[in-house]
């Protein structure tokens, strides 16, 4: 996806579509996640921060129970259903987004009528940054306003994840619509799955003389496809093997004995949590007390967990990380559900085109098609635009 349209110029283009001009136009971003892969189903703690890349949508509600949808991108054209027969698991492509928190807000009791929405994003799609929840979160951001539905933030977090999980069909925790719908310019969000408790942590990469770059490999990923979810139910048997209620509730001291209890594959699944749970809080104290330019090894750590413990890297994401690392980056992980996606590279602004070059080095040479590789910065949650 490329953002080409400012809100006027969203605007503008969805009265040249619809007819005449939308209600507004509302925009929420997409994530990275610093720290806490895999942790948020199991009620424990992520650290992600909202970017700079945003999905942007023009609506209109109409009287009538007509939906019309339309993206400034590919080749799908106008998608037309019925606010009064949704269901899910039939809707294709981008659209099922809008669709699910359209019937999400449905199964709620909320009155929603038809409408008319013109989508436009740059968050680029299937590398791990989210973005279908900025596209849900944009959408339930209008028409919460446009009803006058009265959510607040946590009942829109809770209402996009179950669009995510009962309409989309893929088993998602609230991570991803927290940063979108909570984030804030400058800091990540410290997130407790369990209790949905927040608190935002300075993360300033760029005062420190750092930057924070994306390694988009290019490999996509669909959090619908099955290896996520039997990464879901490994966690879900490891946790009622050990008669806890998630594995939040497993601490580091722990494993030693849960290795008696547990076969090694899934053993090698609740060890990645546990010590994952334990990254997010040792990276939360060491951004409030030294600063991003301290949280290097945990990152290199966490990459090394989810490559060799949870099994979700794939070597596109393994080659980014070693090239970075090896071009001088602080640290470096992948970011996202895994099986493609990106990375993250935490490296000196000195170091960046030493570290870009290195990585498209790397993939030239082992036949890969190039990454795409930009800056990201903590922004700001959903807002209305226009």
């Amino acid at each position: 996806m490329t953002l080409t349209l400012d809100a006027g110029q969203l605007a503008a283009r969805f009265g040249s579509v619809f007819g005449s001009a939308p209600d507004g136009v509302w925009q929420a971003p997409g994530r990275v996640n610093l720290m806490g892969e895999h942790t948020d189903y199991n009620e424990g703690f992520v650290l992600p921060f909202a970017i700079d890349r945003t999905a942007r949508v023009a609506v209109r509600l109409r009287p009538d129970s007509a939906v019309r949808l339309l993206s400034t991108f590919g080749n799908q054209g106008l998608t037309t259903a019925d606010a009064g027969s949704l269901v899910g698991g039939t809707a294709k492509g981008w659209t099922k987004y809008p669709l699910g928190v359209l019937w999400a807000l449905q199964q709620r009791g909320l009155p929603v009528r038809g409408l008319d929405l013109l989508l436009d994003s740059d968050v680029p799609r299937g590398a791990g940054l989210s973005s279908s929840h900025a596209i849900e979160c944009a959408v339930i951001s209008a028409l919460n306003e446009l009803t006058g539905a009265g959510l607040d933030t946590q009942e829109m977090v809770l209402a996009t994840q179950r669009a995510e999980n009962d309409f989309v069909g893929a088993p998602t925790g609230i991570m991803d619509q927290s940063a979108s719908l909570r984030g804030a310019a400058g800091h990540a969000l410290f997130l407790d799955c369990r209790d949905q408790s927040v608190r935002l942590v300075p993360f300033d990469a760029e005062s420190a003389g750092l930057v924070m770059l994306v390694i988009d490999t290019k490999v996509s990923h669909s959090h619908a496809a099955g290896g996520y979810a039997a990464r879901r139910a490994s966690c879900e048997l490891g946790a009622a093997a050990l008669g806890v209620r998630a594995l939040r509730d497993v601490g580091p001291g722990d494993l030693e004995g849960a290795g008696g209890r547990l076969d090694p594959v899934t053993f090698r699944r609740v060890r990645h949590v546990v010590t994952e749970n334990e990254r997010v809080r040792q990276t939360v104290a060491l951004l409030d007390s030294t600063g991003p330019g301290a949280i290097g090894p945990l990152l290199d750590a966490s990459h090394a967990s989810m490559r060799d413990d949870f099994e979700i890297s794939c070597p596109e994401l393994d080659l980014a990380v070693v090239a970075a690392r090896s071009a001088g980056a602080v640290g470096a992980r992948m970011t996202g559900g895994g099986f493609g996606g990106s990375a993250i590279a935490l490296i000196p602004a000195t170091a960046e085109q030493p570290v870009r070059a290195a990585v498209e080095r790397g993939f030239a040479a082992a036949g890969y098609p190039a990454p795409a590789i930009f800056r990201v910065r903590p922004a700001a949650g959903a807002v209305r635009l226009a």
